[in-house]
């Protein structure tokens, strides 16, 4: 049955989440009105806005306009639901269970903005910073994922330091931007979640995870090396990365 609750709270956060991705981007408020169809704008019945189960009963349409849904809006809660029922596996009904599901919907609806509008907001990220050395001040805290609040301060600046210089090195030689600060701001906040040993992994398996998805792309033609590439979400999987071999890691390093 826990396994189950977590399932359907994971779920109805991912629905939360896809409003957000909606409409920070947009600057409209997640939290004000009622939700509404983004095609022809008539607000969403409670009856059509229950997650996977009004997906499927309204075969991916709007009920008014007949227009498609689009498919995110169930990989969403699908992420979300699964995340919640993985990280209560793992760690129970516990501060780091409840810590690691804020960290991820923060993540999903990071990695959605960037991947649709290159974008990551800073409401976001800043918010993210603040909680990830907030919660470091806790002696009860999980020591084997999460750092104390030292180690999560030099990670935070560590993290954030290491994209600027990258950032500010290539606009000095190529005289044009190439990384955002966005991501900057978001390899900071996982620097203050996780500690310094995280950022080096982070940014390696990130990278990683950008060739192999990128480069197919660009020898097919269907992409070209002056393409923009949102690199939040490929961040997001290298720190997903990171943390599901961190005891691993650890032991090879200590």
């Amino acid at each position: 049955m826990l396994y189950l609750t977590f399932f359907v709270l994971g779920s109805i956060w991912g629905s939360f989440s896809n409003v957000c991705i909606y409409r920070i981007p947009n600057n409209k408020s997640v939290i004000i009105n009622r939700s509404y169809c983004p095609k022809c704008k008539n607000k969403i019945s409670w009856f059509d806005n229950i997650p996977f189960l009004s997906f499927v009963l309204l075969k991916g349409k709007c009920r008014n306009c007949n227009k498609a849904i689009g498919l995110q809006y169930f990989i969403v809660e699908l992420l979300s639901a699964i995340s919640f029922v993985i990280i209560y596996h793992f760690y129970g009904i516990s501060v780091t269970s409840l810590l690691l599901l804020i960290l991820s919907i923060y993540f999903i609806i990071i990695f959605f903005i960037d991947l649709k509008h290159l974008i990551i907001p800073n409401s976001l990220t800043f918010s993210l910073m603040f909680l990830g050395f907030i919660k470091s001040f806790d002696p009860n805290l999980d020591k084997t994922i999460f750092p104390n609040y030292i180690n999560s301060l030099i990670g935070g600046i560590f993290g954030y330091s290491i994209i600027w210089l990258i950032v500010f090195v290539y606009k000095k030689i190529r005289k044009k931007e190439g990384m955002g600060l966005g991501d900057a701001k978001l390899l900071g906040a996982i620097g203050f979640w996780f500690g310094w040993v995280s950022i080096p992994f982070t940014i390696f398996l990130s990278s990683v995870a950008a060739l192999i998805f990128v480069v197919p792309s660009i020898i097919n033609k269907s992409r070209n090396m002056a393409s923009q590439i949102p690199f939040g979400p490929y961040i997001i999987i290298g720190c997903i990365i990171y943390l599901i071999f961190l005891n691993e890691i650890k032991n090879i390093l200590f």
